[in-house]
């Protein structure tokens, strides 16, 4: 007679689990771009021009990745002599060997007028992001020889076929390929194909349900899935605490690495070593959840399971995970835990990103706004020469200033859209929790935006500038509309 086995057993068979202190492991999720370099010219103009132009754009693509280990670039040097995509009955061969090598993104760059044609169909068949650009041409010559590039003119030709065909694309200005215009554009265009790529395989894990007061936290998960997507992978408290059991039992020297990093950070208040050795098990539970299910986020209930299961407060367990590895929503805000994805990808996980409450106007500063939550905020953001102390589990820490993106995913009644703003840190009057204060540039019509909906209360920012990384990216997500601030 065979005895089958616990239906969640095979969660556990096999399981390495890893130091994190020692290992040396970085944030969650997958911030590399495999790019396709695609050079075009047109056969009526000047050869030996177009070569120059791809070798000066090659060289300087080159330069602006090199310290970049996250970026790849696949050519198509074997294509032809020269290495350029001229012919229609080429783009078949061009999409094949991007698609083997998974390319996430083209940049289709004009060393000359180029081919319109071969620009739209091969956007067409790849269905990735595609940056447009070329350089800006040289004068004409004094003899009234003919021009040699005409680029600017071909990338009016390429842009109507892109659009001919239904492809979305990024355009960098016609410029040098020194100019900042360039360069700049050109890492931001990186970002974008981070966040889209982000957006395509995103996995967001479930724990418990939504607080029942919580209607502002509802999502249609069956819509996520069929229009965007985006998989919800519900986890059960049973389930929750059958990892938990297992790392207290394999991972005794991980936990106790853990708690002693804390402590060298933090201060505890209200709660003794024991209590944070519950929450470092817990962070290590939340990673082997990530990693048996491949999460990109945690969206978690946070009222009541973890006191009354574990005995601990979640606060500082959520920020310490978003700091280490992936984001936590609390309250169980899938949306929330959507939008700090988006928020990391286009950042590219050099930092962490935060959710917080939109709570209360500054009392002298009509733009001014409070970013607040009870205690879920990433150590490492906290304001320099602070004290952060972890009270009862809850983290208690101002965060330090600087620019500061927000980003609202959100949707109501089968419509979606995507809020971002920029602001930047305030000084402000001390409160509870986790907090910064923020100017707007206009915070009436923020705050309508997030009344007007469909919008909640909650945010995810990010230290730093993306507006432009995610209006991009905003192009490349069928059926999400953009709206800025």
């Amino acid at each position: 007679m065979v005895i089958a086995e616990h239906p969640y057993e095979f969660l556990f068979r096999n399981k390495i689990f890893n130091s994190l202190l020692s290992g040396g492991e970085t944030m969650y999720g997958d911030y590399s771009v495999t790019l396709g370099f695609v050079p075009t010219r047109r056969g009526m103009f000047n050869k030996q021009a177009a070569l120059k132009n791809k070798e000066v754009i090659r060289k300087a693509v080159d330069a602006l990745v090199e310290a970049d280990d996250g970026v790849r670039i696949v050519d198509i040097d074997w294509l032809n002599e020269d290495g350029f995509l001229i012919d229609e009955k080429d783009v078949r061969k061009v999409a094949d060997h991007f698609r083997k090598e998974k390319v996430d993104a083209l940049f289709i760059c004009h060393c000359d007028f180029g081919s319109e044609e071969v620009v739209g169909k091969l956007g067409k068949a790849l269905g990735k992001p595609v940056l447009l650009w070329g350089p800006r041409d040289e004068a004409p010559p004094g003899d009234f020889s003919p021009r040699q590039t005409d680029t600017q003119c071909g990338l009016f030709a390429s842009s109507k076929s892109l659009l001919r065909h239904g492809v979305p694309f990024t355009y960098i200005e016609n410029c040098k390929v020194t100019d900042k215009a360039f360069t700049e554009g050109f890492r931001n265009f990186l970002g974008t194909a981070c966040v889209v790529k982000a957006f395509n395989s995103m996995r967001i894990g479930q724990i418990s349900v939504r607080p029942k007061s919580f209607q502002s936290t509802m999502v249609n998960e069956s819509e996520l899935l069929e229009r965007f997507g985006i998989e919800v992978i519900p986890i059960n408290t049973v389930m929750l605490r059958r990892f938990y059991d297992r790392v207290v039992t394999e991972n005794t020297r991980q936990i106790d690495e853990l708690t002693s990093d804390i402590l060298a950070r933090a201060k505890l208040v209200s709660m003794d070593e024991s209590e944070l050795k519950t929450i470092a098990a817990l962070e290590l539970t939340f990673k082997a959840l990530a990693d048996e299910y491949e999460l990109s986020a945690i969206a978690s209930e946070c009222w009541m399971t973890y006191y009354n299961v574990f005995g601990v407060r979640p606060c500082f367990l959520f920020g310490d995970v978003t700091d280490r590895w992936l984001p936590v929503s609390c309250e169980t805000d899938i949306h929330g835990s959507i939008s700090s994805v988006l928020l990391r990808a286009a950042a590219r996980g050099q930092t962490p990103n935060f959710l917080a409450d939109l709570t209360i106007r500054h009392p002298e500063n009509d733009n001014g706004e409070l970013l607040w939550h009870c205690g879920p905020f990433p150590l490492s953001l906290a304001r320099e020469n602070s004290a952060p102390e972890i009270v009862g589990g809850v983290g208690r820490w101002e965060i330090r200033g600087g620019d500061i993106t927000i980003l609202r995913f959100d949707g109501c009644r089968g419509s979606y859209s995507l809020f971002t703003g920029l602001a930047r840190g305030i000084e402000g009057p001390a409160t509870n929790g986790n907090y910064l204060w923020i100017e707007t540039d206009d915070w009436v019509k923020w705050e309508k935006k997030f009344i007007y909906g469909p919008y909640i209360h909650h945010v995810a920012a990010i230290h730093g500038n993306y507006t432009d990384i995610i209006g991009e990216a905003c192009k490349y997500m069928p059926g999400v509309t953009l709206d800025l601030a």
